[in-house]
């Protein structure tokens, strides 16, 4: 397991595709908590809950059925503030469908939310 944050994007889309309720992930990390915190206020999952206190230990993700493809985004491009609509065509299947998740200066948000405040940052995920 090198990249967690991969590693458990890909076992909510495989769950997804399986039609299962809820996945398992075998190693969190602080990041991975921050983006599923985007994808359940963006409605993508339902809930995320930590199996025990530690912030790298498992973790149960409740499923909508709602994500048809989600996944970590290597190298971890930078986006600069008029640039949006180029990374947008580039990962994204059509215009306002998905997001993509952000690290910025202001802390992790979706593409849209960096767009109003008109910063720029790095690509870390998307879903949609």
């Amino acid at each position: 397991m090198v990249d967690t944050l991969a590693d458990a994007l890909n076992t909510i889309f495989v769950s997804e595709t399986k039609g299962r309720a809820t996945c398992q992930i075998a190693k969190g990390s602080k990041l991975l908590r921050q983006v599923l915190e985007i994808f359940k206020s963006e409605g993508y999952i339902e809930e995320y809950m930590a199996n025990d206190d530690g912030l790298s230990g498992a973790m149960t993700v409740k499923l909508l059925g709602k994500v048809n493809k989600c996944k970590a985004i290597k190298p971890r491009f930078s986006v600069k503030v008029g640039e949006w609509e180029k990374w947008e065509g580039r990962f994204l299947p059509a215009r306002d469908l998905g997001i993509l998740v952000v690290s910025t200066s202001s802390g992790m948000m979706t593409h849209k939310k960096a767009k109003e405040l008109k910063i720029g940052g790095r690509l870390i995920a998307l879903a949609y």
